[in-house]
């Protein structure tokens, strides 16, 4: 159960955030793991405060790129020096209990499996806990995920020996939600870890928190990553915004 994890981390602008993320990686209790941290041109101490701890613990590395190109694109560049079995995603705002690599690493060996995520709780942005905690269908089905993205990106695992490196076009939004398609489309179905192993921070400025952005994001997952015409994208985006509104809401429950 020792096998390298690969913490794959896009930066731009967290300097407020960055430093607790990095410490509940360095909390953790599984211990083999490369932090790889690509910074998206920061115009704020972010890079700074990286560079600290990455002249503590060789196991964090950061790598800088000349000019902003988006999140995904800095996600791709870091899995692109991933050298672990294992890949895992965090976004540099969030935070990871200190047993959460090890339960999942643990979950997947003792299921054979080769992909996990978990349930997660939910925190302001200040830190305060909002008494909501977002779990998921257990187990997980592709056509399930079809209709929704179930997945928390700072949960999940999957094993690159098996899988390979994941790597989606840049120019493509909802990037994670693509991730989870290829990986269930081949697996067919996925079991979480179900118990909270990690805490989404739910900021003002973030794409999320558009509800109109989400909207014309997943309508781009069906009308391009899935290549559906545009009239059966706007259907299928009437069964996803059905999901949305009234089948997922019971997997959000309080903590």
């Amino acid at each position: 159960m020792n096998e390298l994890v690969s913490i794959i981390v896009p930066t731009y602008n967290t300097e407020k955030f960055i430093r607790s993320t990095i410490d509940s990686v360095l909390n953790q209790t599984y211990t083999n793991w490369e932090m790889i941290l690509v910074d998206d041109a920061s115009t704020d101490k972010t890079v700074s405060v990286i560079e600290e701890f990455a002249q503590k613990d060789s196991r964090i590395k950061l790598f800088k790129l000349p000019k902003n190109q988006g999140n995904g694109f800095a996600r791709n560049a870091a899995l692109e020096k991933a050298t672990g079995k294992y890949i895992a995603y965090l976004d540099a705002d969030d935070l990871w209990f200190p047993e959460k690599l090890e339960k999942q690493i643990q979950f997947l060996k003792t299921n054979n499996l080769h992909f996990t995520f978990s349930f997660y709780d939910s925190i302001d942005e200040e830190g305060n806990d909002l008494n909501r905690r977002v779990e998921s269908p257990n187990p997980l089905t592709y056509k399930q995920l079809f209709f929704c993205n179930y997945v928390g990106n700072l949960t999940a695992i999957y094993d690159a020996d098996y899988f390979g490196k994941i790597i989606l076009a840049t120019s493509q939004k909802r990037q994670d939600w693509r991730i989870w398609l290829t990986i269930l489309k081949k697996i067919e179905i996925a079991k979480p870890v179900p118990e909270p192993l990690a805490l989404y921070r739910i900021r003002k400025d973030s794409v999320s928190s558009s509800k109109f952005k989400l909207i014309k994001h997943n309508f781009g997952v069906y009308r391009e990553f899935h290549g559906y015409n545009f009239v059966f994208s706007i259907l299928l985006m009437m069964r996803f915004l059905f999901t949305q509104l009234v089948i997922k809401p019971r997997y959000i429950k309080k903590n």
